[in-house]
C-alpha cells in the first residue's frame, strides 16, 4: 500500500492500494465486513438554490442512448421541462481524511449551497474546491478532521467479471449498497470530451451520482455518474468514471482549483480498414489518423503530418481516437512524449514537447475525434471555387485551399461516406486540389479504386474513402 500526496496540497492525503484482487479466492458468503468499512466513506450531497429540471411525459427514448441528459440526476426517463426545483439529493465520496469530497459536476453545477451528510449523521456546509464539466468530476470540501477517507484501487488493473458493490444515496433515502459486476470497461456513450467509463449491472438509481463503485475489498476503482433507464429506475447498466482518471483531476482541482489538460495539436479519427488501406497499413492495424496538424503546435514542431497513423504515444498502444485523446490529456504540459507513426507503412518515431490546452479551443484544436460513417468520388457531388465571397459567408480560413462542395445527391456513396454541403475537397488521392476546375478533372476516369478524399469542415480536417467501384463496374 502507498501514500501519495495531493499535488501541491500537502493537506491532501489520498490513499492507494494497487494490490491487484486474488481472482482464485471463492465468491464470499457475506460482504458485511467490507462495508462496515466503506460506508463511512461515502456521504449523502444535498444541493439548494438553483433550478434542476424535472421529466415530465413518456416520451420514448431519442437520439441520445440514454433518453435524457445523463449528467444530471438520474431522473426519468421522458420530455425534460425545467421546473423550480431548489432542492437535490446525490452522493460523494471522501478521499482525504481533512474533508475533500469527490462527486459528479452534474451534482453540485450551479448550486448556491452545498449540504454535506457525514455517516455519523453531522450535517455539514462544504464549499466547491473546482469543477472540470469535461468529464463530470468536481470536488467539494467541509471543515473537518480525521474523516474516514476512502483508498483507491488501481482501476486500470479490472476486469470484466470482477464484482463490484455500489454505495450511495438513491432516492435519498440514505445510505445504500448494492452488489453487481464489471459488465464491461472504456465505454464511452454520454458525450463528454473525456470519458472512459466502467460499465456495471450493480443496481445504480436516482441519488446515486457521485457516489462509490468498490471492489470486493472495499476499495475505489470509480465514481457511478449515469445510467441507461427506460424507466427512471435500474436496469442494469450504469456506468462510473474510472478511479485513476478520477484521482488525476481531483488532485489538480485540489490543487489549483481547476484542470489543465496538454495539447499535441492534431486532428484526428478512427482508422477504418479502409483507410488504413489507403495510407500504406495493414487492414488491421490499430491506430489514429491525423486528418490535419495545427500550426505551430507540438505536432507541428515535432514533424508529424497529415496522414500519419499513430500507433503509440507515450510508450502505450493507441487503440483508436479515444485512446489517444485520453493518453494526451493524462500528460502534463511542457513534457516530452515519444509518438511512433506510420507513415506510407513504415514506422517513425517522434518527439513531442506538449503544451497546455488553450481554453475553450481544445474541443477543436486538441484531438477532435472524428468517427467517419460508410467510408465514401465525385457522382453526385457538386462544387464550386473558393471565391472572396464564399470564404466571407462561409468562415473559410484564408489558409484552406480547395473546392467547396455545393450539394451532396442524398444515397450516393459520397454522402454515406459522410460528405456534405459546406465541405472542402482538399486532396483526392493524396494530390492536393486547387479549385473546383481540378477536383472534377482528377475524378473524371471511372474509379477502379476506393478513392481517398481529404475534406475540411468546421471541425477541422478529416479523411474519407469513397468508394464507387462497385457502381462503376455494374
Amino acid at each position: 500500500m502507498e501514500s501519495t500526496s495531493g499535488a501541491k496540497t500537502p493537506s491532501a492525503n489520498i490513499t492507494v492500494d494497487t494490490t491487484p484482487l486474488n481472482r482464485d479466492v471463492g465468491l464470499p458468503s457475506s460482504f458485511a465486513s467490507v462495508i462496515k468499512k466503506v460506508a463511512p466513506s461515502v456521504v449523502k450531497i444535498e444541493i439548494t438554490g438553483r433550478a434542476v429540471p424535472t421529466l415530465n411525459g413518456d416520451d420514448s427514448l431519442g437520439a441520445s442512448p440514454f433518453g435524457f441528459d445523463p449528467r444530471r440526476l438520474f431522473e426519468q426517463s421522458g420530455r425534460r421541462l425545467p421546473m423550480p426545483q431548489p432542492h437535490g439529493a446525490a452522493s460523494g465520496v471522501i478521499v482525504t481524511p481533512d474533508g475533500y469530497i469527490l462527486t459528479n459536476n452534474h451534482v453540485i453545477d450551479d448550486a448556491e449551497k452545498v449540504e454535506v451528510t457525514l455517516h455519523d449523521g453531522r450535517s455539514l456546509t462544504a464549499k466547491v474546491v473546482g469543477t472540470d464539466p469535461k468529464s463530470d468530476l468536481a470536488v467539494v470540501k467541509v471543515e473537518a478532521s480525521g474523516l474516514p477517507a476512502a483508498t483507491f484501487a488501481d482501476s486500470s488493473t479490472i476486469e470484466v467479471g470482477d464484482l463490484v458493490l455500489a454505495a450511495g444515496n438513491p432516492f435519498g433515502l440514505g445510505e445504500s449498497v448494492s452488489l453487481g459486476m464489471v459488465s464491461a470497461t472504456g465505454r464511452a456513450t454520454m458525450g463528454l470530451d473525456y470519458e472512459d467509463f466502467i460499465q456495471t449491472d450493480a443496481a445504480i438509481n436516482p441519488g446515486n451520482s457521485g457516489g462509490a463503485l468498490l471492489d470486493s475489498q472495499g476499495r475505489l476503482i470509480g465514481i457511478n455518474t449515469a445510467i441507461v433507464s427506460r424507466g427512471g429506475g435500474n436496469d442494469g447498466i450504469g456506468f462510473a468514471i474510472p478511479a485513476n482518471m478520477a484521482r488525476g483531476i481531483m488532485e489538480q482541482l485540489i490543487a489549483t482549483g481547476k484542470v489543465v489538460r496538454a495539447s499535441l495539436g492534431v486532428m484526428i479519427q478512427d482508422l477504418t480498414p479502409e483507410l488504413a488501406k489507403q495510407f500504406g497499413a495493414d487492414s488491421q492495424t490499430s491506430g489514429a489518423l491525423v486528418g490535419d496538424v495545427v500550426k505551430g503546435s507540438p505536432a507541428d514542431a515535432a514533424g508529424l503530418t497529415s496522414g500519419d497513423i499513430i500507433t503509440r504515444f507515450a510508450d502505450q498502444p493507441v487503440k483508436d481516437a479515444r485512446s489517444l485523446k485520453l493518453s494526451v490529456a493524462n500528460q502534463k504540459p511542457g513534457e516530452n512524449a515519444e509518438v511512433t507513426v506510420l507513415r506510407d507503412g513504415k514506422p517513425r518515431t517522434f518527439t513531442a514537447r506538449l503544451e497546455a490546452q488553450k481554453g475553450s479551443s481544445s474541443s477543436r484544436e486538441e484531438l477532435s475525434s472524428r468517427t467517419p460513417a460508410d467510408e465514401g468520388t465525385l457522382n453526385g457531388v457538386a462544387v464550386a471555387d473558393l471565391d472572396a465571397e464564399t470564404r466571407r459567408s462561409a468562415s473559410i480560413p484564408a489558409e484552406i485551399k480547395g473546392a467547396l462542395v455545393t450539394s451532396v445527391d442524398p444515397g450516393t456513396p459520397s454522402w454515406k461516406a459522410g460528405l456534405r454541403a459546406g465541405d472542402v475537397i482538399q486532396q483526392i488521392n493524396r494530390q492536393p486540389v486547387s479549385d473546383a476546375a481540378q477536383a472534377i478533372k482528377l475524378t473524371e476516369a471511372p474509379p477502379t479504386n476506393p478513392t481517398l478524399l481529404q475534406i475540411w469542415s468546421r471541425g477541422g480536417s478529416r479523411f474519407v474513402v469513397v468508394d464507387e467501384t462497385k457502381r462503376a463496374q455494374g
